[in-house]
């Protein structure tokens, strides 16, 4: 995963995985950016074995409670894909504010590319055991909570939430519990 200091030694684990928007530019703000998020985890369902036990998606950043067949070509294969589809709407809708932003804030080494759109790395966490994986369901939950957006886990639309209380779920969750 490109120049990330963190490692995965149990490829096939669960992990807690937080993948941020460079520099934390709002990019999941309307339904299209967020679509496309959905449907690389549908894909990667069938192709890489991805299991996603818990994930919530905000403007600028997403975390997984997941596991694949190999967790860190997974990720690597979404956040090329998804970063290739997410520049394509941006130019599709000329919202040249986000791709200026996303050219200026670039690392230098990135030559291959006109754009960046996410961070590097995942900072992925193997999931120990049963009290931490039930800790990290909470935090992914309760995120949007936390940070005010809304009084219950359950209204906000882009969480695993809403797929263990057995309302309309966007991706097919693997229930742990």
């Amino acid at each position: 995963m490109g120049r990330s200091r963190y490692k995965i030694y149990e490829p096939t684990h669960p992990h807690f995985i937080t993948l941020t928007v460079l520099h934390w530019i709002p990019l999941f703000t309307n339904p299209q950016s967020v679509e496309i998020l959905f449907e690389s985890f549908k894909f990667l369902q069938k192709e890489d074995n991805l299991k996603i036990y818990s994930y919530v998606i905000l403007e600028n950043h997403l975390h997984l409670l997941a596991s694949s067949d190999d967790i860190a070509k997974t990720i690597k294969k979404f956040k090329s894909f998804t970063a290739k589809k997410l520049l394509e709407l941006l130019k599709e809708k000329n919202i040249s504010t986000i791709l200026e932003q996303l050219l200026f804030y670039k690392k230098a080494h990135k030559r291959e590319t006109t754009y960046q759109v996410w961070q590097e790395g995942m900072q992925p966490k193997l999931i120990q055991n049963e009290k931490m994986m039930l800790q990290k369901m909470e935090y992914i939950h309760n995120n949007p909570v936390k940070r005010g957006y809304v009084d219950s886990a359950e209204h906000w639309k882009y969480s695993s939430t809403r797929d263990y209380l057995g309302v309309d779920g966007l991706v097919f969750v693997e229930k742990m519990f």
